[in-house]
């Protein structure tokens, strides 16, 4: 299979389908309704104008501070920019490269970057790469992965979690923290150990570190819930969006531009909504041993200051 890189200068292109359509609909629009497309598309054009003005990641130490202060009254742990997940959009096979978007799950999808505040308030999206892609790369790959890489941030924490697979026999699909690092430091997610206090704490500073930390990143799943609730078709239960996947992307970001400014303007989330299926497909692929001994004295690091 080509490796990853192969996709990175392939930009993805594409329309738009509305995201509250069912199936039948969709199929309606695309093949039956080309003027009303073209009208789309144009809307959608000038959400993403204002990708910049509602999704912005806290660089400056201003923006930082508050965003620390709000997490740690929200969770209870220190020191936290922003909670990171994927979460996978459904597609139709694309024709071409169509291996490239199959999933864990063997379902075509585009697999896409969440990080938000303690409010839900996107802070960044990054939807440009197949569903096969591994999330640690998606995040080293993206802007705010290298902007870290070239020390942005002198100090905070993003908090994710993975899905690793186990090489022991009796035990599977195992999950773990992973706090990435922006101190001094930026240390790539892969290279970072997974704690096994989540799975099993043995002592009660232990277990307080796993509830302060669920509480904290259960955040994004959250937002990434509120955010396929309302806009159905980024959900699996509204079906399949049937574009092209570089317009798919394009949808996802409009959809998450639309999230901040209904966040910032109070608008509710349509009544009687069924709860949306957002899953990671993933069980991840384990990370490099030799950071694991780096990572875990993190934790106990950041577990004494609790």
């Amino acid at each position: 299979m080509p490796s990853q890189s192969k996709y990175k200068s392939s930009p993805l292109w594409g329309s738009w389908q509305p995201a509250v359509s069912s199936g039948n609909w969709q199929t309606g629009l695309v093949y039956h309704s080309r003027p009303l497309s073209a009208i789309i598309s144009v809307v959608l054009n000038g959400i993403l104008n204002m990708v910049s003005r509602y999704i912005r990641f806290p660089y400056t130490v201003r923006e930082q501070a508050e965003i620390k202060t709000q997490f740690a009254a929200m969770s209870g742990f220190p020191n936290v920019i922003g909670a990171i997940d994927c979460t996978h959009v459904a597609i139709r096979a694309p024709s071409e490269n169509e291996f490239a978007y199959v999933n864990r799950k063997h379902v075509h999808s585009i697999n896409v970057q969440i990080i938000c505040d303690s409010n839900m308030t996107l802070t960044n999206i990054v939807a440009r790469w197949p569903g096969s892609t591994h999330d640690s790369f998606i995040l080293t790959h993206s802007s705010v992965g290298n902007r870290l890489n070239a020390g942005a941030v002198r100090d905070g924490w993003l908090l994710g979690e993975f899905n690793n697979i186990k090489k022991s026999r009796n035990r599977n699909n195992c999950f773990f923290n992973i706090i990435i690092t922006c101190r001094r430091q930026w240390l790539p997610p892969e290279t970072l150990a997974p704690h096994p206090i989540f799975l099993n704490p043995q002592s009660a500073e232990e277990t307080h570190y796993n509830e302060v930390h669920s509480r904290a990143r259960a955040v994004v799943e959250r937002a990434i819930g509120i955010l396929k609730c309302r806009w159905r078709a980024l959900d699996a239960s509204g079906g399949r969006l049937l574009y092209h996947p570089a317009k798919v992307c394009k949808i996802v970001r409009a959809c998450g531009v639309l999230h901040n400014i209904a966040l910032r303007n109070g608008i509710p989330l349509p009544p009687d909504l069924p709860l949306p299926q957002h899953y990671d497909p993933e069980p991840q692929p384990p990370g490099r041993q030799e950071g694991y001994q780096r990572g875990a004295r993190i934790r106990e690091d950041v577990m004494r200051r609790l």
